[in-house]
């Protein structure tokens, strides 16, 4: 059974994600108050509707509370992201996701109900800057506050090392979790795997483990 999800806000992170749960096939409501943006996608969701979602009848009214899952992607209105957060979670949606624009935000729609808060900004600012500091550093993925993944590429450091030569766990308290090499990947690889060069390791860890881990085996010199 397909999920149903509705979309408010049609704005750049809102479209992109209108745009591909609609590719995967699920049921998406597509919503805006500005007419111009729902009318570029009633092509691509399964409905769109100009509504202000502030507008607690108007929500009542196209049942947004029988969607499983309804992501609250406004721009910089920040009250009336709150507002429409809380108009949700009082009417009984499963599932809310919202985009926070800063700290302050997310910690007011952690105290009024949203199950999720995201922050595409900042976490793509994030990916760009460990990518700008290495071309090593493939991607970076946040897991938590404290604890992220990240893809790096085998370089000079690493070259014709064995896991266990380079002992990552117990130096920088990382985990090697994977290795990809070309197209094949190595799940719980073994110790004396020996890394070639532009082979992929995915690593998880603390934040500040991670960094260590970076700056003495990932940045070549």
């Amino acid at each position: 059974m397909k999920k149903e999800f509705a979309v408010i806000g049609l704005g750049r992170f809102g479209g992109s994600i209108c745009r591909e749960l609609s590719s995967e096939g699920m049921q998406v409501l597509a919503i805006d108050k500005d007419e111009e943006k729902v009318n570029e996608f009633k092509n691509i969701a399964s409905h769109a509707v100009i509504l202000d979602s502030t507008d607690e009848v108007s929500l009542k009214e196209i049942g947004i509370s029988n969607f499983e899952h309804v992501i609250v992607a406004i721009g910089e209105n920040i009250q009336a992201s709150i507002l429409t957060t809380v108009i949700l979670s009082e009417l009984g949606v499963d599932r809310i996701t919202v985009k926070a624009q800063n700290d302050y935000h997310e910690k007011i729609l952690n105290k009024i109900g949203a199950h999720q808060i995201v922050h595409p900004e900042r976490d793509m600012g994030r990916r760009i800057a460990h990518n700008l500091i290495s071309n090593n550093i493939l991607d970076y993925l946040d897991l938590s506050d404290e604890h992220s993944i990240v893809e790096v590429k085998a370089g000079l450091k690493m070259k014709g090392r064995t896991l266990i030569d380079l002992d990552i766990r117990a130096n920088y308290g990382c985990n090697v979790v994977a290795i990809k090499q070309g197209k094949s990947i190595n799940v719980s690889p073994m110790a004396d795997e020996v890394l070639q060069e532009d082979d992929v390791l995915i690593v998880i860890g603390a934040d500040i483990d991670i960094s260590r881990f970076e700056k003495n085996l990932v940045i070549d010199d």
